[in-house]
């Protein structure tokens, strides 16, 4: 359960460390106190999204705390486990909210994703806000209600895992048997493509080697006449060519050598040169030796060029990208090929699934059905004591007008009431008032909540819309929901807040410059004046105090 709540600059809230207890607990106080902030603060803590709006003015981040004992939420306790986070048996949730709207989320003093905090939040607390009677009006959330109550969850899970496994074997059969039309004509293109494009003998294929070898043949006339040029240069004009002039360098340096013995190295160097030019000149003559016009192979090398230009510019790639294309068309060709027999197998595997899945759909429609009487059963008698004594309540289960496998099984799940007698059952939309959707919904959710293990529930004003001898049943109810969990309850009726065992009092503080909301624990005393001023009245009078006592009394006698 939840052992306690601080909350440090969030909104009207400058400073608040307010301890939880077992049982019941209300929280009142005036329009416009504060209330609904520590319901955003619980709400931002368990993983709502955050905006810079909640920040105090003239303060740098919002911070809410909360901490929980877990000997009451094994399912929270595992997950902890599980995700390697946990800590005996407790657990502190941290949210911090900056000005600028980003937050940071803590279990533990671990920082987490907003995912994964909401995944355990839903583990500890439960929370019905004030405008669960318009949700409920939603078919969806009638089936999670209902599938929620009769705990279907890994039986839906089956379903629905079944269902996405058939519907990408159905998509991808329907497409082969689509694709199968024009299957033929595909493939020959297919082939004629490849053969074209195998002439290039692509396993040995260079783009670039063949450009360098069509570039050197186009301008051989160029390298042989700058070639021997070079030649006669270096080594074989007399006597201006570099190889005579180093020579003649070479010997008159070491002449002079002889009197300045620094010039011995020069010298070296000169004749290593001189040697160096030499081979390096004979090396040019003998690759000039060994070039000879080709106009064959230049016709041979244009030809080839011209082919994969012109390829590439039809298949709209680079010539580099040529022996890749020829793998994806190989692949294709490979899978046109083979689809008849991907077909047989998929049509198999759907036929498979598909009874599969209806084998399933049949045991979850049969746990509603049967889930589904019990529930009725429960929330009509209950809103029979809600002040609609001729009230009827039916969950309707009936077959999707579609055979085709659907998420959630195959059942469309209405409710209906009958609000009085001789009168059709009809959809709640339909037929309840507004006051009359209200006792509806909070039956629902008393109700539903009866069997759950989430061990903190939160109703946010959901006894709007109720007053009188209703409202003290309402009181009743949440009262005894809270012999095995802890409930917490905004409300503005002193019927349902003479049933708590603990009253919270939210009061606003208007002396400083910026208001701020605080909250305390009321003891005996301040309750019989509290629940005297929600009873109403201007001026407190000694029947209405008296009253106050004697509806306290009769809620802890009740318990």
């Amino acid at each position: 359960m939840l052992l306690n709540l601080s909350i440090i600059d969030l909104a009207v809230v400058k400073a608040l460390d307010l301890d939880l207890e077992k049982g019941m607990s209300v929280l009142t106080g005036e329009t416009g106190a504060g209330k609904s902030i520590l319901l955003t603060a619980l709400g931002l803590a368990l993983g709502d999204r955050a905006d810079s709006g909640y920040v105090r003015p003239n303060s740098k981040r919002a911070e809410v705390n909360l901490e929980f004992d877990l000997i009451d939420a094994p399912d929270a306790r595992q997950w902890l486990k599980d995700n390697e986070m946990d800590d005996e048996q407790h657990c502190l949730i941290r949210r911090i909210v900056n000005q600028d709207g980003r937050s940071k989320a803590y279990i533990n003093n671990r920082p987490v994703t907003l995912q994964f905090l909401q995944e355990l939040s839903e583990k500890l607390v439960e929370i019905h806000g004030q405008h669960a009677h318009l949700t409920l009006l939603n078919s969806d959330e009638q089936r999670r209600l209902l599938d929620a109550y009769a705990k279907n969850q890994p039986l839906l899970d089956q379903v629905n895992n079944c269902y996405k496994h058939w519907l990408l074997a159905h998509k991808e059969l329907a497409g082969l048997i689509k694709a199968s039309v024009d299957q033929s004509e595909r493939e020959e293109l297919l082939r004629y493509q490849l053969e074209e494009l195998q002439q290039l003998d692509l396993a040995n294929f260079s783009y670039a080697a063949l450009s360098e070898e069509h570039g050197k043949l186009a301008n051989l006339g160029q390298i042989l006449s700058t070639g021997l040029a070079q030649v006669e240069l270096l080594y074989e004009g007399d006597p201006q060519s570099v190889n005579q002039m180093l020579s003649h360098s070479v010997s008159e340096l070491t002449h002079i050598a002889l009197y300045a013995p620094e010039l011995t190295d020069i010298c070296n160097l000169l004749s290593e040169a001189q040697i160096l030019t030499e081979e390096a000149a004979l090396q040019l003559r003998r690759f000039l030796e060994s070039q000879e016009a080709d106009p064959q192979r230049m016709e041979q090398l244009e030809n080839q060029i011209g082919v994969v230009q012109s390829l590439s510019r039809k298949h709209h790639v680079t010539p580099d990208e040529l022996p890749d294309l020829v793998g994806k068309l190989e692949t294709e060709l490979d899978s046109l090929t083979h689809s008849g027999e991907r077909i047989e197998t998929l049509t198999a595997e759907t036929a498979q699934l598909l009874a599969q899945y209806r084998q399933l759909a049949a045991q979850l429609s049969e746990q509603r059905r049967t889930t589904g009487q019990k529930l009725q059963q429960q929330i009509s008698a209950m809103i029979k004591e809600l002040g609609m004594p001729q009230g009827e309540f039916l969950v309707d289960i009936s077959d999707l007008e579609s055979d085709a496998p659907k998420l959630n099984g195959k059942d469309k799940i209405e409710f209906l009431v009958s609000a009085n007698p001789g009168l059709p059952p009809k959809p709640l939309a339909k037929v309840a008032s507004g006051g009359e959707l209200s006792r509806i919904s909070l039956a629902i959710q008393v109700t539903t909540s009866n069997d759950k293990t989430t061990p903190t529930l939160i109703f946010d004003e959901v006894d709007s819309g109720i007053g009188g001898g209703v409202a003290e049943i309402v009181g009743q109810k949440l009262r005894s929901l809270s012999h095995n969990r802890q409930v917490m309850c905004v409300t503005h009726l002193p019927q349902v807040a003479a049933q708590a065992h603990h009253h919270l009092y939210v009061e606003k503080n208007n002396k400083t410059d910026i208001t701020s909301s605080q909250v305390r624990l009321l003891h005996d005393e301040e309750r019989v004046e509290e629940i005297a001023r929600m009873l109403g009245g201007v001026t407190m009078t000694a029947n209405t105090l008296a009253h106050a006592k004697e509806m306290l009394s009769t809620g802890v006698k009740q318990s």
